[in-house]
């Protein structure tokens, strides 16, 4: 058995539960079930034949991919971090451990600053903050977390596609001139206006990240051409395969972006899948992987786990998961 997972992401991929479940049973399983999975070349042929079955979809597809891949590394009882490694026998060096930042969930400032206290507690030592909602107010908002974390705890913002070009000029540099020492902007614009990314990158000091507007190696080459990030945020739920999304994670390096990799909201099944991705192919920065760190428990036996700001992978072959969690 191979686990993977599809997170419902209305405003974002436009993906559904529903939609998902009737991409996997009615166009992805028609095309490999019943043909062999061997090994490493059997995946290759495989993971293709469902990413080219089906347009888009990408949540669909990464759950498959994942799923294929946790098997094949179970068959070679190797991890599926060492799978994605490229080694022919696994790496016995990888990292085990993994660093995630965490979001804190809107509020006023005071709300806010009272929420990253409580997660610096908890031992997180990056913050990411969701701004773009209200500009008026983005800047006291952040001068608020900042002075309640202090100088010691990074502080990265998703603006979620909610500025203006004008508005977020004006924001990004209202941060800087503020001594804030924010890390990085996320997505200050609509997904479709890597022009006007490139348009604010021009005018601003902070690094700008490019998330909505970067699904899958096409986006990320128009980005390049354009000089429209400092960095991308790569996620299964939006290049729909963790052979993609490493060699996006290459691509990037390559030309000098930073990186990191994110998560919508999966559980601990799709977030293993992206840690192991990161363990494989490390980022340049803190990756944003604490969507499962917010369950009650895990809906499976097995898998990641959480310790304060840290994901601990199992040292077991594939994903590590053994069966479903009983209730």
């Amino acid at each position: 058995t191979g686990w993977g997972e599809a997170p419902q992401v209305w405003q974002v991929t436009g993906e559904s539960l529903a939609g998902a479940t009737a991409c996997v049973e009615t166009m992805l399983a028609p095309v490999l079930v019943g043909h062999d999975l061997g090994g490493r070349d059997a995946l290759v042929v495989a993971a293709g034949r469902a990413q080219r079955s089906v347009a888009r979809n990408f949540g669909a597809k990464a759950a498959v991919d994942a799923a294929l891949h946790d098997l094949v590394a179970q068959a070679e009882g190797i991890t599926l971090a060492a799978l994605l490694s490229d080694s022919p026998i696994g790496v016995t060096e990888l990292p085990s451990v993994l660093t995630t930042d965490v979001t804190l969930s809107a509020g006023d400032a005071e709300q806010l600053a009272e929420t990253a206290r409580m997660r610096v507690a908890e031992g997180f030592t990056t913050v990411k903050m969701k701004v773009g909602t209200d500009a008026a107010t983005d800047v006291e908002r952040v001068a608020a977390v900042r002075a309640a974390v202090g100088d010691r705890v990074g502080i990265r913002l998703d603006a979620n596609q909610g500025w203006s070009r004008d508005e977020a000029v004006t924001v990004i540099r209202a941060l800087h001139e503020a001594e804030l020492e924010v890390a990085f902007v996320e997505q200050p614009l609509v997904a479709e206006d890597v022009e006007g990314l490139a348009w604010v990158r021009a005018r601003v000091e902070l690094p700008i990240m490019a998330d909505e507007s970067c699904y899958g190696p096409f986006d990320l080459e128009r980005i390049i051409r354009l000089e429209a990030a400092d960095l991308v945020n790569v996620k299964l739920a939006k290049c729909g395969s963790l052979t993609v999304g490493r060699a996006m994670l290459r691509r990037a390096h390559e030309v000098g972006l930073g990186t990191i990799v994110g998560s919508m909201m999966e559980s601990h099944v799709g977030l293993g899948a992206a840690a192991s991705l990161v363990a494989a192919q490390p980022t340049s920065e803190v990756s944003d992987l604490d969507a499962a760190w917010w369950s009650t428990r895990s809906p499976v036996v097995g898998g990641i786990t959480y310790s304060g700001n840290k994901i601990l992978l199992p040292a077991v072959p594939g994903l590590g998961i053994s069966g479903w969690q009983p209730d």
